[in-house]
């Protein structure tokens, strides 16, 4: 007994929450004159542009170090001195043997000129003679390999001088006054890092954003960057890279964001942690609405009823009222007709700005009410599907209208809406058009003024539920009372 008097309570709570759309739920707010601001935070770690490893070319004992951390140093600075023993020593060896192959030269010059003498003469043979020849070649040959040889053992013996690659400064120090190092020319582990120097003056911050957000972001934005040792002394940067590959955090998809950052006063050093501001967009004194007040064209017909009109007269008022420059979106693979051209010919329709010829038997009344019908969120019939299909292969198309391409988008920010305003006591349905947006207010490009009052009301979802719950209730109890239960002017009316 109790469980069939809970459940009748929960049905007339639900009958009673299903009947109060029917009331006023609306608040009618003034369109109001404010500055929007849109911005994306963040948080990141200061990094330098630019980060080089400092390696010597050279192998030996490090004999002095010329720099510590934090110096700041020019380029072909002299930073650290190697053991240069034996590059000296093998330079003085491959001068000796140069020295031998200019001797070998000359003997052999000589020794080729007396043998052309003497072939001309015939006194020697001709294979004596390509002998001669063979050897002044052969003896060209090596005082060339020699000069080489002498040229880069003075390279070498230049390498045990490491020299600043950049100019920075000195962040990161590895190795002391006699730490034996690898040449990573020669050594297969990459040789030995000395130092890590920076280039501080130009800093970034890799920043990850929400992917709600990163189609806002663009190459060149404005950036505030704040860090923990100077929170009152906000840094200014820009958004000069977006990666293109997503990474998972925690079941959330970021796209990295770097910020660059001139460091002209020194204050920002790497690894600071950094909160960052990107400033998507600014408008200063425009109109704007709430965005509870925004609908679409698939919530009008529940709106219009929430307000106490038809929906079927709101749909006819809005497609009259429509602009005709606006972007009317049908659910034909990114589609755009544009019905209101100049003048159209009866057989013809415009989609993305081309005038597209009407197969046979399909006219454009036809056309404008499948594309209204699909627009309200309407199934199209067997009948319209083959209509469509033809628009399809007229437009050469085949399975995508258009050739699968998207109209571009009008605006960056906003787009087209319709909100309920009280004009003359009454309430009525508006095309508008949106720019910026923030989470609270849109601003209005288009359709309002600052005189008019916008009805806030509840949002589409809301009113979907709770015409569901309704449907529900009906079918189960018929349309009619709640069996069991009895209403309050039915026991009224027996006292």
């Amino acid at each position: 007994m109790r469980r069939l008097v809970g459940v009748a309570s929960l049905v007339v709570v639900a009958v009673a929450c299903a009947k109060a759309p029917t009331e006023r739920v609306y608040q009618a707010v003034p369109v109001e004159t404010r500055d929007i601001v849109v911005s994306a935070q963040a948080a990141g770690v200061i990094q330098p542009d630019t980060l080089v490893e400092v390696k010597s070319k050279a192998s030996g004992e490090i004999l002095n170090i010329k720099v510590q951390t934090g110096d700041r140093v020019a380029r072909g600075a002299l930073l650290i001195q190697v053991d240069e023993r034996t590059p000296t020593n093998a330079l003085a060896q491959s001068e000796a043997d140069l020295e031998v192959a200019k001797a070998r030269l000359q003997n052999a010059t000589a020794q080729k000129n007396r043998s052309e003498a003497l072939y001309q003469a015939q006194a020697i043979t001709e294979t004596e003679y390509e002998t001669a020849q063979l050897d002044y070649a052969n003896a060209k040959a090596a005082v060339v390999t020699a000069q080489v040889a002498v040229e880069n053992d003075k390279i070498r013996l230049e390498d045990t001088d490491v020299r600043a690659p950049i100019s920075g400064t000195v962040i990161e120090k590895n190795v002391e006054r006699g730490t034996v190092i690898s040449s990573p020319t020669a050594a297969v582990g990459g040789g030995t890092v000395l130092l890590k120097m920076a280039d501080l003056t130009l800093v970034q911050v890799r920043t990850l954003v929400d992917e709600t957000d990163i189609g806002k972001i663009k190459v060149g934005l404005p950036a505030t960057v704040t860090v923990q040792a100077y929170p009152n002394r906000p840094f200014e940067g820009e958004v000069f890279k977006i990666e293109p590959q997503a990474v998972t955090e925690q079941n959330l998809t970021m796209f990295p964001v770097l910020v660059r950052i001139r460091n002209r006063d020194d204050l920002l050093r790497p690894g600071m942690n950094a909160d960052v501001e990107i400033h998507i967009g600014e408008r200063t004194g425009v109109l704007a609405v709430p965005n509870a007040a925004l609908r679409t064209q698939r919530d009008v017909a529940s709106a219009a009823a929430l307000v106490g009109l038809a929906p079927e007269a709101v749909q006819q008022q809005l497609a009259q009222t429509r602009p005709a420059d606006s972007t009317r979106r049908a659910s034909l693979g990114g589609t755009t007709p544009d019905s209101q051209a100049a003048a159209p010919a009866a057989n013809t329709i415009t989609f993305q700005g081309r005038t597209v010829t009407l197969p046979e038997g399909v006219t454009r009344q036809q056309v404008e009410a499948l594309f209204q019908k699909m627009r309200d969120g309407q199934r199209p019939s067997t009948d319209e599907m083959a209509i469509l299909q033809k628009i399809r292969q007229a437009l050469g198309g085949g399975g995508r209208a258009g050739g699968g391409r998207r109209a571009p988008t009008e605006y960056q920010f906003g787009g087209r809406y319709v909100v309920f305003v009280v004009r003359d006591g009454q309430p009525q349905a508006v095309n508008i058009r949106t720019g910026l947006t923030d989470l609270d207010y849109s601003e209005v490009v288009d359709g309002l003024t600052a005189t008019d009052s916008v009805l806030v009301l509840p949002s589409a979802s809301l009113l979907q539920s709770m015409q569901s719950f309704q449907e529900r209730i009906n079918r189960v109890t018929g349309g009619g009372g709640i069996p069991g239960v009895r209403s309050n002017s039915s026991s009224s009316g027996r006292r």
